[in-house]
């Protein structure tokens, strides 16, 4: 008998969203919810997929499922299938597709990630209406959870899935206009967002370790009040590598290392047709810019 490789394969589009779901909630349970299935009857498709590929997909335990190597490579490709299925769907059943769809972000991801996403998503749907809330997110957190939006891209520690789907790893870098600015002051000062902020907490958690004096500089809730006090020398701040502004300088090996934070999707707890369809837009494009 022909080997999976040597045989072709029709991948069967509604086990890999069983999949996708599974492995962004990290439970058949909650995929089942989400897809509107059994418990039972996700892990059949799980089974199905499986044996239909000859690989495990996911390791197994009481408390959740992981991917494997396998699990992980197929899910990068399983949702552009899916994406590039549904842009399809689309264009012959849902271009007409109405509603409204709240999104909320970070401001700095937003402008940096968001608008050819958001422009593919316009593009496929004309008749949605697409909100946009920039803001720190401990508002956005806040804003799904009272009803006011209906997916939020999240800065966050990296977590399980039960707080959003993670999809995007940040590399954080020191951020300043002059690296002499580190020599000057007895107090390294800082410049960031209010609290609760993963960048100032992973500045101040680095340097508090490092036992380096630092005192707050400037606070701003503003992406654009945060690069304004760098170019005017007021302080240094914790960036994205990618986000660095070009005429300020990235400080390498003067201050500790920062470990990468994370973006993750939240969704509400009820999401209309459209909101789903821009979960899958964004999970699927930022996958694979991430992965270029």
């Amino acid at each position: 008998m022909p080997s999976v490789a040597q045989r072709l394969v029709n991948l069967d589009l509604d086990l890999l969203r069983a999949f996708v779901a599974v492995a962004e909630t990290g439970s058949f349970t909650r995929a089942g919810a989400r897809i509107s299935r059994t418990q039972s009857a996700v892990s059949l498709q799980i089974q199905r997929l499986e044996a239909q590929l000859d690989i495990q997909l996911f390791t197994r335990d009481p408390r959740r499922v992981t991917l494997t190597h396998s699990g992980e490579t197929l899910l990068i490709q399983a949702r552009k299938l899916l994406r590039l299925n549904d842009e399809i769907v689309a264009g012959i059943l849902e271009h007409n597709l109405e509603g409204e769809v709240r999104l909320g972000a970070p401001e700095d991801f937003a402008t940096a990630h968001l608008p050819g996403i958001l422009g593919d998503f316009v593009h496929a749907y004309p008749h949605v209406n697409l909100s946009v809330t920039c803001d720190l997110t401990l508002h956005l957190i806040e804003a799904l959870s009272q009803g006011a939006l209906d997916l939020a891209l999240i800065k966050r520690e990296p977590l399980g899935p039960d707080v959003g789907t993670p999809v995007w790893r940040e590399q954080l870098v020191w951020v300043a206009a002059d690296i002499d600015l580190l020599e000057t002051h007895a107090k390294l000062p800082l410049i960031a967002a209010p609290a609760p902020c993963v960048y100032r907490k992973r500045a101040i958690t680095a340097l508090d370790a490092a036992a380096r004096p630092w005192r707050m500089a400037y606070t701003s809730p503003s992406l654009a009040g945060q690069h304004a006090a760098l170019r005017a020398g007021l302080g240094v701040t914790v960036l994205p590598r990618e986000m660095a502004p070009d005429d300020l300088v990235i400080v390498e090996g003067a201050l500790p290392a920062l470990p990468d934070a994370e973006i993750a999707l939240k969704r509400a707890k009820s999401l209309p047709v459209a909101a789903e369809r821009l979960a899958e837009f964004v999970l699927s494009a930022l996958e694979t810019e991430g992965s270029a």
